[in-house]
């Protein structure tokens, strides 16, 4: 039976597709067999964001770009498996996350939504598609995210060290492993990753991303106004926690500046940037957690390493150093999730997600055998 499986996985910070076909084994347990990345351009980014957004005609602003996404993921799917050398056929599954655009886990009628349709993936591809991954969890009690830390525990657990992963898209997220096998694994949201960062300069600048933490660095820390986005109480919430672009959002940091009126821009960009490095340390200092390992965009933003190697008291590298290449953690994660789909094996982590038990994710949507253009 073939062991190979495809990855799909657009984030919150709604850059594009990052896909990888990945084959899981003994020896070794994971091999990277192709990788590639489909950009969106900056109108169908746009679009995304606006959708991530409370407004008008969002069903009908939805449904197009719902099968929009599912043909370039699926376009990432076949280009990345051609790039494999492999045949529909040798794919056992594709594991696809699509595109979050709502993500509200809290109250009794919680809810999260995410579009590209995984019955085109599966008709334009020939390949079993499992999508739909996060409402299972949430079903169970759970927040339906994150998802990724059961893999990064299979993946990325050290008998000597108690390590923290930390993604960090447009909302940052860590998984918290310790070196004992039987201690559970904690893994939440800490808050803003890039979001905050990426929509600042968009509209500041007009620019896509602050690149490498450029501007960041040309600004000084305002500690008055970090110590007001500090106040924010999601930060002190205790875990299982989980949140989205639509809960720290320009609107959500505007309403923050109001009280500081003048500081420069760039300074706001430093400050932005040590909020996010702050937020995720402290979070990662509770576990007690002597290695911090990113991956993610922000893995690539020097001036936030800068920052979290500043406040962490122990090593802080990327996943590079563990063998994945950091922007292909995500996508791998859910090539792993489709695997365990199909073998009937849970790939939520209770004690990350708060769910009720351990269950069995997503919707699988069987290949016809033959790919339609």
């Amino acid at each position: 039976m073939a062991k190979h499986f495809i990855g799909l996985m657009s984030g919150t910070s709604a850059d594009g597709v990052d896909a990888v076909v990945a084959r899981f084994g003994d020896h070794p347990r994971l091999r990277i067999l192709a990788h590639h990345h489909e950009p969106y351009g900056a109108p169908l980014r746009e679009r995304i964001l606006g959708l991530m957004t409370p407004g008008a005609d969002e069903i009908d602003r939805m449904g197009p770009l719902e099968i929009e996404l599912a043909e370039i993921f699926a376009a990432a799917a076949n280009r990345v498996r051609r790039a494999a050398g492999l045949s529909p056929g040798a794919i056992s599954a594709i594991g696809s996350h699509g595109q979050t655009i709502r993500h509200r886990p809290g109250g009794p009628l919680a809810f999260t939504l995410q579009i590209g349709d995984p019955s085109r993936i599966a008709e334009r591809t020939g390949i079993t598609t499992i999508g739909d991954f996060r409402r299972r969890d949430m079903a169970a009690g759970g927040q339906g995210a994150p998802l990724v830390p059961a893999f990064h525990r299979w993946l990325f657990w050290d008998k000597e060290h108690d390590r923290a992963i930390v993604n960090i898209g447009g909302i940052a997220n860590v998984t918290c492993i310790s070196r004992d096998p039987s201690a559970p694994v904690a893994g939440f949201d800490t808050g803003p990753g890039n979001a905050l960062l990426d929509g600042f300069i968009r509209r500041t600048l007009g620019l896509a991303r602050d690149e490498a933490g450029a501007w960041a660095a040309r600004g000084h820390l305002h500690a008055p106004l970090l110590v007001t986005l500090l106040e924010e109480p999601y930060f002190s919430t205790p875990p299982p926690k989980s949140t989205g672009r639509e809960h720290f959002s320009l609107a959500w940091l505007d309403e923050r500046l109001a009280h500081h009126p003048d500081v420069p821009a760039e300074d706001i960009q430093a400050t932005l940037t040590r909020l996010t490095a702050a937020t995720i340390v402290t979070a990662v200092r509770e576990t007690h957690a002597d290695q911090l390992f990113v991956c993610g965009g922000g893995s690539a933003n020097d001036s936030l390493m800068r920052e979290l190697r500043a406040l962490f008291d122990g090593t802080v590298d990327t996943t590079a150093a563990l063998g994945l290449a950091p922007d292909l953690v995500e996508a791998t994660a859910f090539a792993w999730l489709a695997a365990q789909t199909l073998a009937g094996q849970p790939g939520n982590l209770p004690s990350a997600t708060g769910a009720a038990h351990a269950a069995v994710l997503g919707g699988i949507y069987p290949a016809t055998g033959t790919a339609r253009p």
